[in-house]
């Protein structure tokens, strides 16, 4: 299976040369992503808003890639306020509660703009059918 990139249509990934996720063979890699809206092109103020933003971005890539969240290993989450990951790990909960992939949990000083409070990025393994 040949190497697909998946792109959001961000005018960012092509000038800055990146995609929102790679599908190698049986693996996706999925970008850090950050909690934009990408119908309304805004930014939420809050953490939770910007996570559930960041997982339907996610979800968005994997699923136009042939795989699904289930199918998610791995996860890395950065978050620039350590008073938000409660709120943070709530929406992981809902999203990933039965698919319990292994996790890191960084506290940043900050991310590329100071609206952005989260940015997600996972890898995901297509399960045998």
């Amino acid at each position: 299976m040949p190497r697909r990139l998946i792109s959001t249509g961000s005018p960012l990934e092509k000038s800055v040369g990146y995609s929102r996720a790679v599908i190698d063979g049986e693996f996706a890699f999925v970008a850090g992503t950050t909690g934009y809206d990408y119908t309304t092109m805004t930014m939420p103020d809050d953490v939770t808003s910007q996570s559930r933003n960041c997982f339907k971005t996610i979800a968005a890539a994997l699923k136009e890639g042939g795989f699904e969240m289930a199918d998610i290993v791995r996860a890395t989450y950065y978050v620039t306020d350590a008073s938000s990951i409660d709120a943070h790990f709530a929406v992981c909960g809902e999203v990933l509660g039965d698919i319990r992939p292994a996790a890191t949990l960084l506290v940043v000083s900050a991310l590329a703009k100071p609206e952005m409070k989260v940015e997600i990025e996972v890898t995901a393994k297509r399960r045998s059918v």
